[in-house]
């Protein structure tokens, strides 16, 4: 039986690091999903010194298990030839006052190595070291994409977990892949609190190491940092 005390997250900041997820990024991306050609390419020498993208790397251990991007007010521009579709049905998804209230940050490139797959706190443990990191920055909102029907899709983990709410789809983007994608967004604060209303090891476990102040600032005890309105935001882009 796998513990928490065993998996343990680092930012990557080092060649070394970057080197260490690659292997996670070929294994997954490149030779088991077929996504890309080169899993190389997949994560940049250049996003070590980029101050608007973080990475985190799990391991299990000193054994490179998992990878997670976070990418601060993510390219627009690249969003915005994907053309989106509402989800029927789907959560009333009001664009103006998203755009208004908002900083986005775009959640992705989560990999987990087949072999450890099932273990479930690998995805806990990379969630708590980007969000703590996201909130600290400023940031509200996440959003994500994720592969309708792929067998290994982490929908449900972030639908029923975590809280994503769908509010689009689209039918090409990035990576090589045949399946649709259902574009999710995550109000970080209303996250916190239903976990928090929930009581569960989860949030425990995910605000573990969090500041007071950052617990009243997502309780809304505290003033939240007004946005710089002169930065665009994904909303923008995709559903307007």
């Amino acid at each position: 039986m796998i513990s928490l005390s065993q998996i343990s997250v680092v930012p990557i900041i080092s060649e070394c690091e970057r080197q260490e997820a690659l292997q996670v990024l070929r294994a997954t991306y490149e030779h088991e999903k077929g996504w890309v050609t080169d899993g190389d390419q997949v994560f940049s020498p250049d996003d070590l010194d980029r101050f608007g993208v973080a990475w985190f790397l799990a391991r299990r251990g000193r054994e490179p298990v998992g990878v997670l991007r976070v990418m601060f007010n993510p390219p627009l521009e690249v969003y915005a030839q994907y053309g989106f579709s509402p989800v029927p049905g789907g959560v009333k998804f009001d664009v103006t006052q998203f755009v208004k209230r908002s900083r986005v940050a775009e959640i992705g490139r989560f990999a987990v190595l087949p072999a450890h797959r099932k273990n479930h706190y690998i995805a806990a443990a990379l969630m708590r070291a980007a969000a703590r990191d996201t909130l600290e920055r400023g940031f509200t909102h996440y959003v994500t994409d994720i592969f309708e029907g792929e067998q290994h899709s982490p929908y449900l983990f972030h639908t029923r977990v975590m809280g994503f709410e769908p509010v689009a789809t689209h039918d090409v983007g990035e990576l090589n892949c045949s399946h649709r994608r259902i574009t999710m967004v995550l109000d970080l604060q209303s996250a916190y609190l239903r976990l928090r209303r929930s009581g569960g090891w989860l949030f425990r476990y995910l605000t573990a190491d969090w500041s007071e102040a950052l617990h009243r600032r997502l309780a809304g005890e505290a003033t939240v940092l007004r946005e710089d309105i002169s930065v665009p935001h994904f909303a923008e882009a995709v559903l307007i």
